[in-house]
Protein backbone atom coordinates (compact mmCIF):
# COMPACT_ATOMS: atom_id res chain seq x y z
CA UNK A 1 0.00 0.00 0.00
CA UNK A 2 1.29 3.45 -0.97
CA UNK A 3 0.20 6.27 1.34
CA UNK A 4 -0.03 9.72 -0.28
CA UNK A 5 -0.62 12.75 1.94
CA UNK A 6 -1.05 16.32 0.79
CA UNK A 7 -2.90 18.80 -1.35
CA UNK A 8 -6.40 18.49 -2.74
CA UNK A 9 -7.46 21.24 -5.15
CA UNK A 10 -10.11 22.42 -7.58
CA UNK A 11 -8.22 23.32 -10.76
CA UNK A 12 -9.72 25.94 -13.05
CA UNK A 13 -7.93 25.67 -16.38
CA UNK A 14 -8.14 28.60 -18.80
CA UNK A 15 -7.05 28.12 -22.43
CA UNK A 16 -7.44 31.25 -24.59
CA UNK A 17 -8.88 30.42 -28.01
CA UNK A 18 -7.44 33.51 -29.66
CA UNK A 19 -5.39 36.59 -28.99
CA UNK A 20 -5.53 37.67 -25.36
CA UNK A 21 -7.16 41.10 -25.04
CA UNK A 22 -5.81 42.83 -21.90
CA UNK A 23 -8.44 44.73 -19.89
CA UNK A 24 -11.18 43.27 -22.12
CA UNK A 25 -12.77 39.93 -23.09
CA UNK A 26 -10.93 36.90 -24.48
CA UNK A 27 -12.86 33.89 -25.76
CA UNK A 28 -11.52 30.88 -23.89
CA UNK A 29 -12.08 27.25 -23.02
CA UNK A 30 -12.48 27.03 -19.22
CA UNK A 31 -12.76 23.77 -17.32
CA UNK A 32 -12.85 22.95 -13.60
CA UNK A 33 -11.27 19.62 -12.76
CA UNK A 34 -10.13 17.88 -9.58
CA UNK A 35 -6.46 18.44 -8.83
CA UNK A 36 -3.81 18.92 -6.19
CA UNK A 37 -0.35 17.44 -6.68
CA UNK A 38 -0.64 14.74 -4.02
CA UNK A 39 -4.21 13.83 -4.96
CA UNK A 40 -3.19 13.62 -8.62
CA UNK A 41 -0.42 11.16 -7.75
CA UNK A 42 -2.92 9.05 -5.82
CA UNK A 43 -5.38 9.10 -8.73
CA UNK A 44 -2.73 7.96 -11.21
CA UNK A 45 -1.51 5.25 -8.82
CA UNK A 46 -5.04 3.92 -8.49
CA UNK A 47 -5.56 4.11 -12.24
CA UNK A 48 -2.40 2.03 -12.70
CA UNK A 49 -3.66 -0.65 -10.33
CA UNK A 50 -1.51 0.14 -7.31
CA UNK A 51 -2.92 -0.17 -3.79
CA UNK A 52 -3.08 3.45 -2.68
CA UNK A 53 -4.49 5.47 0.19
CA UNK A 54 -4.83 9.26 0.10
CA UNK A 55 -5.13 11.60 3.09
CA UNK A 56 -5.98 15.25 2.61
CA UNK A 57 -8.29 18.11 3.52
CA UNK A 58 -10.79 20.24 1.62
CA UNK A 59 -13.78 22.47 2.30
CA UNK A 60 -16.60 20.66 4.12
CA UNK A 61 -18.90 20.99 1.11
CA UNK A 62 -16.34 19.30 -1.16
CA UNK A 63 -15.63 16.14 0.81
CA UNK A 64 -18.14 13.83 -0.88
CA UNK A 65 -17.27 15.12 -4.35
CA UNK A 66 -13.52 14.73 -3.94
CA UNK A 67 -13.79 11.38 -2.18
CA UNK A 68 -15.95 10.03 -5.00
CA UNK A 69 -13.54 11.38 -7.64
CA UNK A 70 -10.62 9.50 -6.07
CA UNK A 71 -12.58 6.36 -5.28
CA UNK A 72 -13.44 6.16 -8.99
CA UNK A 73 -9.75 5.34 -9.54
CA UNK A 74 -9.68 2.76 -6.75
CA UNK A 75 -8.11 5.08 -4.15
CA UNK A 76 -8.85 4.60 -0.44
CA UNK A 77 -9.59 8.30 0.13
CA UNK A 78 -9.47 9.67 3.69
CA UNK A 79 -10.60 13.28 3.29
CA UNK A 80 -11.34 15.67 6.17
CA UNK A 81 -13.71 18.61 5.73
CA UNK A 82 -12.72 22.05 6.97
CA UNK A 83 -15.69 23.84 8.58
CA UNK A 84 -14.38 27.32 7.78
CA UNK A 85 -12.02 27.37 4.80
CA UNK A 86 -13.07 26.38 1.26
CA UNK A 87 -11.41 23.80 -0.92
CA UNK A 88 -8.12 25.01 -2.34
CA UNK A 89 -8.33 26.52 -5.82
CA UNK A 90 -5.77 26.99 -8.57
CA UNK A 91 -6.41 29.02 -11.71
CA UNK A 92 -4.16 27.77 -14.52
CA UNK A 93 -3.66 29.70 -17.74
CA UNK A 94 -2.36 27.66 -20.67
CA UNK A 95 -0.07 29.19 -23.30
CA UNK A 96 0.42 28.18 -26.94
CA UNK A 97 2.81 25.37 -25.89
CA UNK A 98 0.21 24.01 -23.41
CA UNK A 99 2.42 25.08 -20.51
CA UNK A 100 0.76 26.74 -17.56
CA UNK A 101 0.99 29.65 -15.15
CA UNK A 102 -0.73 29.01 -11.81
CA UNK A 103 -2.51 31.30 -9.35
CA UNK A 104 -2.86 29.46 -6.05
CA UNK A 105 -5.19 29.72 -3.06
CA UNK A 106 -4.24 26.84 -0.72
CA UNK A 107 -7.25 27.42 1.58
CA UNK A 108 -8.19 24.20 3.46
CA UNK A 109 -4.85 22.56 2.61
CA UNK A 110 -3.21 24.89 5.12
CA UNK A 111 -5.18 23.33 7.97
CA UNK A 112 -4.04 19.71 7.60
CA UNK A 113 -3.24 18.35 11.07
CA UNK A 114 -1.93 15.16 12.61
CA UNK A 115 -5.53 14.26 13.50
CA UNK A 116 -6.28 14.01 9.76
CA UNK A 117 -3.82 11.09 9.57
CA UNK A 118 -5.13 8.55 12.09
CA UNK A 119 -3.16 5.48 13.13
CA UNK A 120 -5.08 3.18 10.79
CA UNK A 121 -3.98 5.26 7.79
CA UNK A 122 -0.68 3.38 8.17
CA UNK A 123 -2.27 -0.07 7.89
CA UNK A 124 -0.38 -2.20 5.32
CA UNK A 125 1.60 0.82 4.09
CA UNK A 126 4.99 0.10 2.49
CA UNK A 127 5.69 3.52 0.94
CA UNK A 128 4.92 7.18 1.75
CA UNK A 129 4.76 9.91 -0.90
CA UNK A 130 4.68 13.64 -0.12
CA UNK A 131 4.98 16.85 -2.12
CA UNK A 132 6.91 20.03 -1.46
CA UNK A 133 3.72 22.07 -1.08
CA UNK A 134 3.16 20.56 2.37
CA UNK A 135 6.71 21.48 3.44
CA UNK A 136 6.39 25.08 2.21
CA UNK A 137 3.43 25.68 4.53
CA UNK A 138 4.59 26.64 8.04
CA UNK A 139 1.55 25.05 9.69
CA UNK A 140 1.59 21.80 7.75
CA UNK A 141 5.37 21.23 7.72
CA UNK A 142 5.56 19.77 11.24
CA UNK A 143 2.80 17.31 10.31
CA UNK A 144 4.58 15.93 7.27
CA UNK A 145 7.96 15.95 8.97
CA UNK A 146 6.48 13.70 11.65
CA UNK A 147 5.03 11.48 8.90
CA UNK A 148 8.53 11.07 7.47
CA UNK A 149 9.87 10.25 10.92
CA UNK A 150 7.09 7.69 11.46
CA UNK A 151 7.81 6.12 8.08
CA UNK A 152 11.47 5.77 9.03
CA UNK A 153 10.47 4.14 12.34
CA UNK A 154 8.34 1.67 10.40
CA UNK A 155 11.05 1.02 7.77
CA UNK A 156 8.77 2.45 5.07
CA UNK A 157 10.19 4.07 1.93
CA UNK A 158 9.67 7.81 1.43
CA UNK A 159 9.52 9.90 -1.74
CA UNK A 160 9.14 13.67 -2.06
CA UNK A 161 8.41 15.79 -5.13
CA UNK A 162 9.95 19.26 -4.54
CA UNK A 163 7.03 20.69 -6.54
CA UNK A 164 7.68 24.40 -7.16
CA UNK A 165 10.84 26.32 -8.06
CA UNK A 166 9.40 29.62 -6.85
CA UNK A 167 8.62 28.19 -3.41
CA UNK A 168 12.01 26.42 -3.28
CA UNK A 169 13.81 29.68 -3.93
CA UNK A 170 11.77 31.45 -1.27
CA UNK A 171 12.61 28.78 1.32
CA UNK A 172 16.33 28.63 0.43
CA UNK A 173 18.44 25.72 -0.80
CA UNK A 174 19.92 24.62 2.53
CA UNK A 175 16.53 24.58 4.20
CA UNK A 176 14.95 22.51 1.44
CA UNK A 177 17.86 20.06 1.32
CA UNK A 178 17.28 19.53 5.05
CA UNK A 179 13.62 18.74 4.41
CA UNK A 180 14.64 16.14 1.81
CA UNK A 181 17.35 14.49 3.92
CA UNK A 182 15.34 11.40 4.90
CA UNK A 183 13.68 10.82 1.52
CA UNK A 184 14.62 7.64 -0.32
CA UNK A 185 13.61 9.18 -3.65
CA UNK A 186 13.34 12.82 -4.77
CA UNK A 187 11.57 13.85 -7.99
CA UNK A 188 12.87 17.27 -9.14
CA UNK A 189 12.50 18.64 -12.64
CA UNK A 190 15.44 20.27 -14.43
CA UNK A 191 14.80 23.73 -12.96
CA UNK A 192 14.38 22.41 -9.42
CA UNK A 193 17.50 20.26 -9.68
CA UNK A 194 19.41 23.25 -11.06
CA UNK A 195 18.57 25.06 -7.83
CA UNK A 196 18.96 22.14 -5.40
CA UNK A 197 22.02 20.48 -7.02
CA UNK A 198 21.35 17.15 -5.33
CA UNK A 199 24.25 14.78 -5.91
CA UNK A 200 23.12 11.31 -4.90
CA UNK A 201 21.34 8.28 -6.32
CA UNK A 202 17.97 9.29 -4.84
CA UNK A 203 17.31 11.77 -7.63
CA UNK A 204 14.74 10.80 -10.26
CA UNK A 205 15.15 13.70 -12.69
CA UNK A 206 12.22 14.68 -14.91
CA UNK A 207 13.05 16.70 -18.02
CA UNK A 208 9.72 17.32 -19.68
CA UNK A 209 10.05 16.74 -23.40
CA UNK A 210 13.63 15.52 -22.89
CA UNK A 211 12.54 12.49 -20.86
CA UNK A 212 13.75 11.35 -17.44
CA UNK A 213 16.85 9.93 -15.77
CA UNK A 214 17.73 7.88 -12.68
CA UNK A 215 20.96 6.24 -11.54
CA UNK A 216 22.67 6.56 -14.90
CA UNK A 217 19.68 5.37 -16.93
CA UNK A 218 17.71 7.63 -19.25
CA UNK A 219 14.43 7.28 -21.11
CA UNK A 220 13.01 9.67 -23.72
CA UNK A 221 9.63 11.31 -23.45
CA UNK A 222 7.12 9.27 -25.41
CA UNK A 223 5.71 11.00 -28.52
CA UNK A 224 2.22 12.40 -28.03
CA UNK A 225 0.09 15.39 -28.92
CA UNK A 226 0.53 17.78 -25.99
CA UNK A 227 -2.77 19.34 -24.92
CA UNK A 228 -2.12 20.33 -21.28
CA UNK A 229 1.05 19.84 -19.21
CA UNK A 230 -0.81 20.21 -15.89
CA UNK A 231 -0.05 17.22 -13.66
CA UNK A 232 2.56 15.66 -15.94
CA UNK A 233 5.08 15.46 -13.10
CA UNK A 234 2.47 13.94 -10.79
CA UNK A 235 1.62 11.32 -13.40
CA UNK A 236 5.31 10.52 -13.85
CA UNK A 237 5.80 10.10 -10.09
CA UNK A 238 2.84 7.74 -9.92
CA UNK A 239 3.95 5.68 -12.89
CA UNK A 240 7.46 5.41 -11.50
CA UNK A 241 6.35 4.50 -7.97
CA UNK A 242 3.74 1.99 -9.13
CA UNK A 243 6.51 0.05 -10.86
CA UNK A 244 9.44 0.79 -8.51
CA UNK A 245 7.63 -0.37 -5.37
CA UNK A 246 6.76 -3.60 -7.15
CA UNK A 247 9.92 -4.43 -9.15
CA UNK A 248 12.77 -2.17 -7.99
CA UNK A 249 13.88 -2.06 -11.64
CA UNK A 250 15.28 1.31 -12.76
CA UNK A 251 14.50 1.18 -16.48
CA UNK A 252 11.08 -0.39 -16.01
CA UNK A 253 10.11 2.30 -13.48
CA UNK A 254 11.36 5.11 -15.73
CA UNK A 255 9.38 3.75 -18.68
CA UNK A 256 6.28 3.40 -16.53
CA UNK A 257 6.64 7.02 -15.43
CA UNK A 258 7.17 8.17 -18.99
CA UNK A 259 4.04 6.35 -20.18
CA UNK A 260 1.92 7.93 -17.47
CA UNK A 261 3.26 11.42 -18.20
CA UNK A 262 2.53 10.97 -21.91
CA UNK A 263 -1.02 9.93 -21.10
CA UNK A 264 -1.46 12.96 -18.86
CA UNK A 265 -0.30 15.67 -21.27
CA UNK A 266 -2.52 14.31 -24.04
CA UNK A 267 -5.72 15.39 -22.24
CA UNK A 268 -7.07 18.40 -20.35
CA UNK A 269 -6.65 18.24 -16.59
CA UNK A 270 -4.22 16.45 -14.28
CA UNK A 271 -6.05 13.16 -13.71
CA UNK A 272 -6.40 10.02 -15.86
CA UNK A 273 -9.32 9.75 -18.23
CA UNK A 274 -11.66 7.17 -16.72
Amino acid sequence: MILVVGDLVDDIGVRPLGTVNPASDTVSEIRMTAGGSAANVAAWLGHLGADVRFVGRCGADGVDRHRAALEAYGVDARISGDPELPTATIVLTLDDEADRTMYVDRAANTMLTAADVPADAWDDVTWLHLTGYSFFDDGVRPVVQELVAEAKRRDIGVSIDPSSLGFLEAAGRDTVVGWLADADLVFPNDDEQGFLVLEDDRVVLTRGGAGAAFRGHEVPALPTDVVDTTGAGDAFCAGFLADWTRTGDVESALLSGSRSAAGCVAVRGARPVA
